[in-house]
């Protein structure tokens, strides 16, 4: 068996190379879930089984992160027969930094130059041959994506050419190598010790420490040294190999997805198009299942009947568990198989590091990290994605503020009850297609308050219990390609839309046996939703609501989806989970309940801050390990919902 490891920066086609090798369906790119960590695949090619890894992308093997530090280690452990070095002739200079290391550490390298065909689209041609002559190993020019290439990069792959590669440093730097390398029996490992300067050894500490204090008075810098050496490599080799660069002058977009006065509102432009479509696409797939759920929840009542099984056993299936796992799969399912779809198309696009971009800088003045743009918009698919995502973020300080604030931007399960509010207590017109419009300017609303509450908690945060400096953000802006629909199809809707929807069907299936159980045990005359809901009154009204909503929202713990029939349900004292789709017969029934205009804004603004569903604060105690930490992503919006929903009725009291 030939073991590969797979090396290459982001964006070069690497996964989408190993896809090819191997057969596996791995995400293509270096975000959430792709390639955090090597990923294993096995290839069979005549007489010989190739074994893959597929390491994270990394643009040098000298670490600043968790990812680039299991490639490093992978890489320096030379735990493999052949180092495949995967490269992107739009950006080879820069690309052959990390070729250039890897050659340091070992002698059987095969240098791959991907997406050929987009580099012919940009009229740029890579002289393979003299690449070749200059590297000193095997150079093969493929398309993953088109499978050009393929075998001729297999076969190289069997024998792999012997590199006499080495880069000749001035004599200071190559005698503090020399010294180092009595210890480590690593070139390349002495190069990154004395980089990093960050030894447990105490004899090879000692010795850097007395190289360091050698050069210092030298005034030499030895990571300077270094760098500057390799990149006068790479320059070299890059203009000795291309022979042919005309790119053909055209409209650039990043002018104006990144640029300083149009970047922003054009990715608000984009979130607003994208809510549209969600909420417009997601009403009839609704009104379906939720047509189609009611008449097989009828004729599943009725088969109970006659088969004469009791009705304690099915009132509680159907009317219970029933009734709120097809409200949920009726809410959920819809506006998540048309968002998710439509996000993944910008990812694919290259649309979601501009987004990056553009909020890098007001990230960075709030003491966090820019990747939290990226889980943030994660987060607005459902949140449980958005915590998972934080992992892309270095800094264990900058990922738990991304954690801790993620639950601040509304998912896609808050959506109806927000379009709901919005639409009975803010339309002024019969005209559905403006009032969508209306709809989703102020979704978009809610969602630039929920990023502009981000940025203070995580100011504060960043302030106070999560002290520290900033971590670097390297963000490569990846070039614009057509997505590829059929693998944006598959991995929004399996890997997204239906594992989020398990997760919150099993958790809803108990929850519903819980509400009707508190909605058909009485006690003194009341049931227990009942009581639950006089208990709470107080503190309800005090923040503009009052105790059926607030203890909707404690029975909606599980899924936000199932807090507005709740309430339904309590107002009309039903003892079934019930929907009502005349919007202005749900608005009398509200009102005659004692709503007004400060209660609507006072449940948008509740429905945004309260504390995280249970589903996402599994997540989070999942990925921080903590209790304190899952107890403070519980407290913390629930307290600024709380807050702001007494000042909001605190002036309503005076002014209306």
């Amino acid at each position: 068996m030939i073991k590969v490891a797979l090396i290459g920066n982001p964006n070069v086609g690497k996964s989408t190379l190993f896809n090819e090798l191997t057969g596996l369906k791995q995400h293509t790119g270096n975000w959430t879930g792709k390639t955090v960590g090597s990923a294993i695949g096995y290839k069979k090619y005549k007489n010989e089984t190739f074994e893959f890894y597929d390491l994270p992308g990394t643009y040098s093997l000298i670490p600043r992160s968790e990812e680039e530090k299991v490639t490093s280690d992978f890489v320096i452990s030379k735990d493999y027969d052949v180092a495949l070095v995967v490269c992107d002739p739009l950006c080879l200079e820069r690309n052959l930094n990390l070729v250039i290391q890897t050659l340091e550490i070992t002698n059987k390298v095969v240098v791959c130059i991907n997406l050929l065909d987009e580099a012919k689209k940009q009229n740029i041609n890579i002289n393979l041959e003299k690449l070749e002559e200059l590297l000193q190993t095997k150079v093969v020019g493929i398309s993953a994506r088109k499978k050009e290439g393929i075998d001729e990069l297999l076969e190289s792959l069997i024998n792999p050419k012997i590199s006499n590669f080495k880069i000749d440093y001035e004599d200071k730097i190559e005698d503090s190598i020399n010294i180092i390398n009595d210890y480590t029996n690593s070139r390349f490992e002495s190069i990154k010790l004395i980089i990093e300067n960050n030894i447990n050894d105490y004899n090879i500490k000692y010795k850097i420490e007395e190289i360091n204090k050698y050069l210092f008075e030298n005034n030499i810098n030895f990571n300077d040294s270094v760098m500057n050496t390799v990149i006068k490599k790479c320059e070299y080799i890059n203009n000795n190999t291309i022979f042919k660069n005309k790119v053909k002058k055209k409209f650039n977009l990043d002018k104006l997805l990144t640029n300083k006065l149009t970047g922003i509102p054009i990715m608000i432009l984009m979130v607003m198009i994208i809510f549209w479509i969600s909420i417009v696409g997601a009403n009839c797939p609704s009104d379906f299942l939720f047509d189609m759920f009611n008449k097989l929840g009828v004729y599943l009542k009725d088969l109970c009947i006659n088969l004469n099984i009791p009705t304690f056993i099915y009132n509680p299936l159907l009317d219970g568990v029933y009734k709120v796992l097809t409200w949920v799969v009726s809410v959920m399912l819809p506006p998540m198989a048309i968002f998710f779809p439509l996000f993944t198309l910008l990812e694919d696009f290259g649309i979601l590091p501009r987004i990056a971009f553009n909020l890098d800088g007001y990230f960075e003045n709030n003491g966090t990290c820019g990747k939290q743009a990226l889980t943030m918009c994660m987060g607005i698919g459902c949140n449980a994605v958005g915590v998972t995502g934080a992992r892309i973020i270095d800094s264990k300080r900058e990922r738990l503020i991304s954690i801790i604030t993620n639950s601040f931007i509304p998912c896609n399960g808050r959506f109806p009850t927000l379009i709901a509010i919005f639409t009975m207590f803010f339309s002024i017109t019969n005209n559905s297609i403006l009032n969508t419009t209306i709809n989703v300017s102020l979704l978009t609303l809610v969602l630039i308050l929920s990023v502009f509450i981000t940025f203070i908690i995580s100011k504060i945060l960043s302030k106070t219990i999560l002290k520290g400096k900033n971590s670097f953000f390297i963000l490569e802006l990846p070039p614009y390609r057509k997505p590829q629909i059929l693998k944006v199809l598959v991995r929004s809707l399996v890997d997204r839309t239906l594992k989020i929807l398990g997760r919150a069907v099993i958790i809803a299936a108990p929850t519903g046996l819980l509400i009707w159980l508190f909605t058909n045990i009485d006690i003194g005359g009341k049931n227990i939703i009942n009581i639950l809901s006089n208990f709470l009154n107080p503190f309800g009204l005090l923040i503009g609501l009052d105790g059926v909503i607030v203890t909707a929202f404690i029975l909606g713990f599980p899924a936000n989806e199932i807090v507005l029939p709740i309430i339904i349900m309590t107002y009309l004292s039903t003892n079934m989970m019930v929907d009502i789709n005349d919007l202005s017969l749900l608005k009398d029934l509200f009102i005659s309940n004692g709503w007004t205009i400060i209660t609507g804004i006072c449940m948008i603004i509740f429905i945004i801050f309260h504390y995280p569903c249970s589903t996402t604060l599994i997540t989070i105690y999942k990925e921080t390990k903590s209790i304190k930490w899952t107890l403070i992503s519980f407290l913390l919006p629930l307290t600024i919902g709380i807050l702001l929903c007494m000042l909001v009725n605190f002036i309503g009291l005076i002014f209306i």
